[in-house]
């Protein structure tokens, strides 16, 4: 077998999805919020993961797996970061539901960005395209 340093090929090649954790019983407003919002459409999860709470969105290549976790504590540093279309337009639809958004530090590639967090303390970074 070879070691890390032996591949010539990066070994991964992207992300397939982040999961995120949220109350039992919450799957509504994680819903309304993930989809209403931030644009992304739901995806029909496994039938043998059906009974477990949560919930799969997607949007391009970004995809979002929410399950219930108990206890429930949710990530406040740790975080997806989504590149964004249409960033400005976002961030207004999240200001019109009071979403509040935490302005930062141009990326280091110069692009806009902030962070918001979900209905249930989550942060989630947002990047300008």
């Amino acid at each position: 077998m070879r070691s890390p340093s032996e591949v010539t090929q990066a070994p991964f090649v992207r992300v397939d999805h982040v999961q995120l954790s949220i109350p039992a019983g919450e799957e509504e407003r994680a819903r309304r919020f993930y989809t209403d919002l931030l644009g992304l459409r739901e995806v029909p999860r496994p039938p043998e993961m059906a009974h477990r709470g949560g919930g799969w969105f997607s949007s391009g290549g970004v995809s979002v797996h929410l399950a219930v976790e108990e206890p429930f504590a949710p990530a406040k540093r740790a975080h997806p970061a989504f590149v964004c279309s249409d960033y400005e337009h976002l961030l207004e639809r999240l200001g019109e539901h009071d979403v509040a958004v935490i302005a930062g530090e141009p990326s280091p590639e110069g692009k806009a960005r902030c962070h918001i967090t979900d209905p249930f303390g989550n942060r989630i970074e947002l990047i300008a395209l």
